[in-house]
């Protein structure tokens, strides 16, 4: 009897279930299935929502999230990314799919233990995180180096004219692909925001070189020199620091050197000074002055010793430590030196200064014969003469004249390379051409406060070009201040010269006066003379007459 009743009661609770399910079905015929209560997409309550509901307030959530940031630790230190950065998303159709499965799937009996265990506790789905694999890589590029600890190759160094084996030391970097793979499954394995630190995974980076390949460096196998005895003290210090950045390279076979990305930056914390270098046909002052004659002697020593040149530039003037085409120049982004190890062993530079001059030695496994040599040869095909520039400057003193450059030809050149077997030419080939400008000859002429006049005249003459006239011009510069002394000079000099024509005739005419007062006087006198002599004369008549007269009375008495 106990056992019908207990098959009668599960029969009984089995048709309840089966009719709870045939009410189910009639309901969510009638209606919209929703999800049943109790259950949540990561930390997204979705119990009594809709598919579009669910997913809508999935998709919210993870918007949410954009700015959440994660912490992923290196070897090194760590580096700061967001789930946006991450491009993290939530495939919410899964999600919502599984979530409305619950208690709606499976046989009778288990859906009715689900729906019960629902009433107890939260039944917490996943959310199906992810990240764009892509961005989240790029992201941890940018940053890989500095999370890295880089490995020392094994290497060597020249002691007492031979070498010697230095081991070097194992580094670890970041294993970026597989540290994509980490971050994703932390996410995808239930992430739920309370831990943002993922570890990424590292890899061991082995050191360069052993020691029996680095054993087959033993021949000198190209060289070269340059001097720089006249440098300036920074153009010298320059020379000097981008030597023994270059000094101990070893290039293995295949690899390619990188002049400018070897010495480079050229700032005052790199050790570089201001020294002269090229700009837009002029000299200027600048960091890292002189580094081309470093790469123009290392271009020298590694063309002898038959690297390959895979970039060399020439200057865009020429430069004195070297014949023309026989230069390398580096600048900013668009100028450097490179060149390849197209030999079988690796090769050994070894770079330093003394007394001025600038040595870099190629060492490597010479498997030339011993009766070929190598050379080359520059040639000039064209040259061209320097211009002159002339610059006013009003801040200088009118007249002054300073040549601020000299001038320089330009020339359109080659290099031959010449090979010789047993002391006889085997061939002539045409290595590099360069072209180069001609350095313009700059004067500068002081016109601070030139007149008008003074100035159109040398404008004139700087029109023309011509060196002796704008000279001559410029000695002709005069100043305002100089042309209102000389106007006022000129004033005072009319105004004298008409004082001494006024004088001038005022002693004319007191001496007129004075001539015509002496010509009266004169007249005067001539008169006064006549005068007397009139009288003189009347009283010698009367003289006479009275004497007659008296003598006639006397004859007369006798």
């Amino acid at each position: 009897m106990k056992k019908i009743t207990k098959l009668g009661m599960a029969a009984a609770v089995l048709f309840c279930v089966v009719g709870l399910g045939s009410h189910t079905q009639a309901a969510m015929a009638a209606e919209e299935t929703t999800i049943e209560n109790g259950i949540s997409i990561g930390n997204v309550n979705v119990g009594g929502m809709t598919e579009n509901q669910a997913i809508s307030a999935v998709e919210e959530y993870v918007d949410g999230l954009m700015d959440t940031t994660f912490t992923l630790k290196g070897e090194t230190g760590s580096i700061q990314m967001t789930a946006e950065d991450m491009g993290v998303t939530a495939d919410a159709d899964t999600a919502v799919q599984e979530a409305l499965a619950v208690g709606h799937a499976g046989s009778l009996i288990n859906r009715y233990k689900t729906l019960q265990d629902l009433k107890k506790k939260t039944l917490v789905l996943d959310m199906h995180l992810s990240v764009n694999k892509q961005a989240t890589a790029e992201k941890i590029y940018e940053s890989a180096d500095d999370l890295a600890v880089g490995a020392v190759d094994n290497g060597l160094k020249r002691v007492n004219g031979k070498f010697e084996f230095v081991k070097g030391k194992e580094g670890v970097e970041v294993d970026v692909v597989n540290s994509v793979y980490a971050i994703n499954d932390f996410l995808a394995q239930g992430w739920d925001g309370s831990n943002n630190e993922i570890d990424l995974v590292t890899k061991t980076v082995e050191p360069r070189g052993d020691e029996k390949e680095l054993a087959e460096i033993t021949d000198l196998i190209g060289s070269y020199t340059t001097n720089f005895a006249s440098s300036s003290a920074g153009r010298a210090k320059n020379v000097i620091t981008g030597v023994s950045k270059v000094d101990g390279t070893i290039l293995y076979p295949g690899e390619e050197f990188d002049l400018a990305k070897t010495v480079s930056p050229f700032t005052q914390e790199n050790g570089y000074e201001l020294a002269g270098a090229y700009q837009n046909g002029t000299v200027v002052e600048s960091f890292g002055g002189g580094i081309c004659q470093v790469a123009t002697t290392l271009y020298n020593a590694v063309i002898r010793a038959e690297l390959e040149i895979t970039m060399r530039f020439n200057h865009s003037m020429l430069v004195h430590y070297v014949e023309p085409s026989m230069d390398a120049a580096i600048a900013g982004n668009y100028k450097d030196l490179k060149f390849k190890n197209n030999l079988d062993a690796p090769v050994y530079i070894e770079g330093y200064c003394s007394g001025g001059i600038i040595y870099f030695n190629v060492y490597g496994k010479e498997t030339r014969p011993s009766n070929r040599e190598i050379s080359f040869e520059s040639e000039t095909v064209s040259k061209t003469d320097p211009k002159v520039q002339f610059t006013m400057d009003a801040s200088l003193t009118a007249g002054s004249v300073s040549v601020t450059q000299s001038g320089q030809s330009g020339c359109i050149a080659q290099l031959w390379k010449i090979v010789k077997v047993d002391g006889k030419q085997q061939s002539r080939d045409l290595f590099n051409k360069s072209n180069y400008q001609a350095t313009p000859k700059l004067i500068t002429i002081g016109t601070k406060d030139a007149t008008s006049e003074t100035l159109s005249a040398l404008k004139a003459a700087i029109t023309i070009g011509d060196e002796a006239k704008v000279r001559s011009a410029a000695a002709g510069l005069k100043t305002n201040a100089q042309k209102k002394e000389e106007e006022q000079k000129e004033e005072e000099k009319k105004d004298d010269t008409d004082k001494k024509e006024d004088a001038d005739k005022s002693d004319t005419d007191k001496k007129e006066d004075s001539s015509k007062k002496d010509e009266n006087n004169k007249k005067e006198d001539t008169k006064k003379e006549d005068s007397k002599k009139q009288d003189t004369k009347k009283e010698t008549t009367s003289s006479t007459n009275t004497s007659t007269k008296k003598t006639q009375s006397s004859k007369e008495s006798e």
